[in-house]
C-alpha cells in the first residue's frame, strides 16, 4: 500500500470536494455511534468492564513475553507452528515459504488489517500465489484495486452503484442496484474459491495463551470457511493480541462488538486450536501462527505503550469529526482515524506521518468511547511534541506559536489582544454572528462559517465574577 500520509492536507481537500464520498459519510453518524449508544444502555456494567479491560491489558503488556511464550508452547503442543517475525518483510517471506511448501497457487483470506500493514496481497501476487479476499467489503476493494478506508467496514466509502459497476466489470453479469442480489452474486463466486483454495489465511482478534487458540470474529462466516476448508491455515497477527485465558477473552468480546457495531455479540466467534485431529470431521492439516512485531515491542516502556491496548473496534473513528469529514483514505496508510494518528507514526515514522497527530479537534470523544480507555488525545500531543522537536512543523506554525508565546508571557498585552480580537471578529461577523472568511483560519472557513465570539473574554468574565464575590 502506497504511503500518502505526507499528503494528508491535500488528501483531505480532495475528500471534502468528493460529492459521492461526502454522501456516504453523511450516513455514517446515524449508524455505528447510535447503535453503540443503544447497546451500552442495555449493559449497566459497561464502564466497569472497560476498567477491567484496561487494567488487564496493562498487565498483559507488562508481561507480554511470558504470555507469548506460553501461547507458543500450547500451539506446538497442539500440533501447530509459531513463527516470530520482527518486520513485515519477515512475515511476508514466512507466509510465502509456507505456501510454497504445499505448492499453493491460490489462497483465500479473511479480513486482516495486519496483512494490509505488510502488503501481503501484493507480495503473494508478485510470487505467483493468488490471494482472494473473502470478506465482502474486502473482496469488492480487491476487485477495484482499492484499500480499506475503515477497520470494520472497509468499503464504507462506496455506494451500491460503485459495487454494481465493479461486479459487472469483473463478473460479466447484468448490473443491479439490489444489495441482496449483489451479495448473492459475490457469495456464488466466492464459494468456488473457498472449495479450491490451497491455503487459508486469517487474522486474529485475540490469542489465548492458556489454550494456544486464536479467535476471529465476523458477521459473514467467511472466516470459518477460510480456516476450515483448505489443508493449511495461516494466522497472521500482531504480538499484542495475546490474552491469558478464555475467560479474559470473553471480557474483551463483550466490549468489542458493542463498541464496534453496537451488537450484543458478533455473529461468528470462531476459535482455532491447532490442526485437525484424527476424530475431527473437518479442519486444516497444517496450522501456522505468524506473530508480527513491526515496531510494537519498541512501544513498550515508551509514552506510547498505552496504544498497545487497542482492540481494533474502530469506535474512535466512528465518533471522530475529522474522520467523519474526510474518510479513511485521507490518512494515507492502513490505520485511519485517531488510533491511526497515534499508531501510524510509530510504524512509518513521524517524518512521514507528521500531519496525522494534528488531524484532530482534541474534542476527546475518541478517548470517551474507547473500550480500553486509551488516552488518544494525550498520545497525539506526544507526537506533536516530537514533531516540533524534530523541526518538522511548518514555519508558519512555528512562527505562530512563537508569536502566541510572546503575548502569553506579557499578560496585559495578551488581554488587550484578546479583547481587540474579540471585537474585530464580532464586527466582521455582523448580525448573523458567523464569519465566512478569516485570516489565518482558512482551514476552517473554507468549508464552514466560524461562529463569532459571544460576550466578554474569559479573563474579563473571571474578574467580574471575583469582584461580585468580594462585594457580597
Amino acid at each position: 500500500m502506497n504511503i500518502t500520509s505526507p499528503d494528508f492536507k491535500e488528501n483531505a481537500r480532495i475528500a471534502l470536494k468528493d460529492v459521492e464520498l461526502q454522501e456516504a459519510l453523511s450516513q455514517f453518524k446515524y449508524g455505528f455511534p447510535v447503535n453503540r449508544a443503544n447497546a451500552i444502555k442495555r449493559l449497566p456494567e459497561f464502564d466497569q468492564l472497560r476498567d477491567s479491560a484496561r487494567d488487564l491489558k496493562n498487565h498483559i503488556i507488562e508481561n507480554l513475553d511470558i504470555y507469548l511464550e506460553q501461547f507458543e508452547s500450547k500451539v506446538i503442543e497442539n500440533g501447530g507452528h509459531v513463527h516470530w517475525c520482527r518486520t513485515g518483510e519477515d512475515a511476508n517471506k514466512t507466509i510465502l515459504d509456507i505456501c510454497q511448501q504445499v505448492n499453493a497457487k491460490t489462497v483465500t483470506k479473511g479480513k486482516s488489517m495486519v496483512s494490509e500493514e505488510i502488503s501481503l496481497n501484493d507480495y503473494l501476487e508478485a510470487n505467483d500465489v493468488q490471494p482472494v479476499e473473502t470478506d465482502l467489503g474486502e473482496y469488492i476493494l480487491q476487485l477495484r484495486g482499492d484499500h480499506p478506508s475503515h477497520i470494520i467496514a472497509p468499503a464504507i466509502h462506496l455506494n451500491v452503484n460503485d459495487v454494481s459497476e465493479t461486479f459487472h466489470e469483473h463478473h460479466k453479469r447484468p448490473k443491479t442496484d439490489d444489495p441482496q442480489a449483489l451479495m448473492k452474486e459475490a457469495r456464488e463466486i466466492l464459494r468456488k474459491e473457498f472449495v479450491s483454495a490451497d491455503v487459508g489465511i486469517t487474522g486474529a482478534n485475540f490469542l489465548v495463551a492458556e489454550t494456544g487458540s486464536t479467535i476471529i470474529v465476523t458477521n459473514e462466516g467467511n472466516g470459518d470457511l477460510t480456516q476450515t476448508l483448505p489443508k493449511t491455515h495461516i494466522v497472521i497477527t500482531s504480538i499484542e493480541k495475546v490474552v491469558p485465558t478464555l475467560e479474559d477473552m470473553s471480557l474483551f468480546l463483550r466490549l468489542l462488538a458493542r463498541s464496534a457495531t453496537g451488537q450484543e455479540f458478533t455473529v461468528y466467534n470462531t476459535l482455532s486450536t491447532g490442526p485437525k485431529r484424527a476424530e475431527d470431521q473437518d479442519g486444516p492439516e497444517n496450522f501456522h501462527v505468524v506473530l508480527l512485531d513491526n515496531g510494537r515491542s519498541e512501544m513498550i516502556g515508551s509514552e506510547f505503550q498505552e496504544m498497545l491496548r487497542c482492540i481494533r473496534c474502530s469506535a474512535c473513528m466512528n465518533h471522530c469529526p475529522v474522520y467523519g469529514a474526510v474518510g479513511g483514505h485521507a490518512y494515507g496508510w492502513v490505520y485511519p482515524g485517531p488510533m491511526g494518528s497515534v499508531l501510524t507514526p510509530n510504524m512509518i515514522g513521524i517524518e512521514q506521518a507528521a500531519h496525522l497527530p494534528n488531524a484532530s479537534t482534541a474534542c476527546g470523544k475518541c478517548e470517551e468511547v474507547c473500550p480500553v480507555r486509551i488516552p488518544l488525545p494525550k498520545l497525539m500531543r506526544h507526537w506533536r511534541e516530537k514533531e516540533f522537536e524534530k523541526h518538522l512543523t511548518p514555519n508558519a506554525v512555528r512562527f505562530g506559536i512563537a508569536g502566541w508565546a510572546f503575548f502569553a508571557k506579557r499578560p496585559a498585552l495578551y488581554r488587550w489582544l484578546a479583547r481587540s480580537s474579540t471585537w474585530f471578529m464580532k464586527t466582521i461577523a455582523g448580525k448573523k454572528g458567523r464569519i465566512k472568511k478569516l485570516p489565518l483560519a482558512g482551514g476552517w472557513t473554507d468549508w464552514r462559517d466560524m461562529p463569532a465570539p459571544q460576550g466578554k473574554t474569559f479573563m474579563d468574565q473571571w474578574k467580574a465574577k471575583q469582584k461580585a464575590e468580594e462585594s457580597r
